[in-house]
């Protein structure tokens, strides 16, 4: 069987305006949610689940890849783009703009500490060196909203970005074949 990779999205988290996002922890609903996906994840056997460096996703894969009995692993250029020094968005409207403009301004530096297009790199050559490492092994990518939707993207042209990152649910998975 050729090998494929399964990109996750986190689960639901708990926000906290005092705590930036990339240190967010997941919420009780949120580890509900991870065991409800892995049930719909058990058809795809897997072999290995690797998580970025973010809390939220470290939890969300430990817990999927517990329920699957695979092992779990954390690796670097996997975390969302890099929010650094980018305030709480206490409105959703102001947030998705942010998101909005990051998507259609890739080239540019609007939203945060990296361009979208640096982002996408980072995380596409983080994805490609795990493959490069497993390469017989079903793959399992435990990551985050924006970089998630810029590497489907960026392998669907057809897609609409923005929109597919609105359809984003909390977590959801993407199986890709290779």
């Amino acid at each position: 069987m050729q090998p494929y990779l399964i990109l996750v999205r986190h689960s639901a988290v708990h926000t906290d305006p005092a705590t930036p996002s990339h240190k967010w922890p997941l919420t009780e609903d949120g580890r509900f949610r991870c065991h409800t996906l892995a049930a719909k994840l058990q058809p795809y056997p897997l072999d290995q689940f690797i998580t970025s460096h973010e809390p939220k996703a470290i939890e969300t894969g430990q817990i999927i890849a517990d329920a699957l009995g695979v092992p779990c692993q954390v690796a670097a250029g996997l975390q969302e783009h890099d929010r650094r020094g980018v305030p709480y968005f206490a409105s959703k409207v102001a947030f998705e703009t942010a998101v909005a403009t990051f998507f259609t301004r890739p080239d540019e530096l609007v939203f945060g500490a990296e361009t979208a297009v640096q982002a996408r790199e980072r995380f596409g050559t983080a994805v490609a060196q795990q493959l490069n490492n497993h390469p017989h092994n079903h793959l399992a990518i435990v990551t985050h909203g924006t970089v998630l939707t810029l590497f489907i993207c960026q392998h669907n042209p057809q897609l609409d970005q923005l929109p597919f990152w609105q359809a984003l649910t909390l977590p959801c998975a993407f199986v890709l074949s290779l």
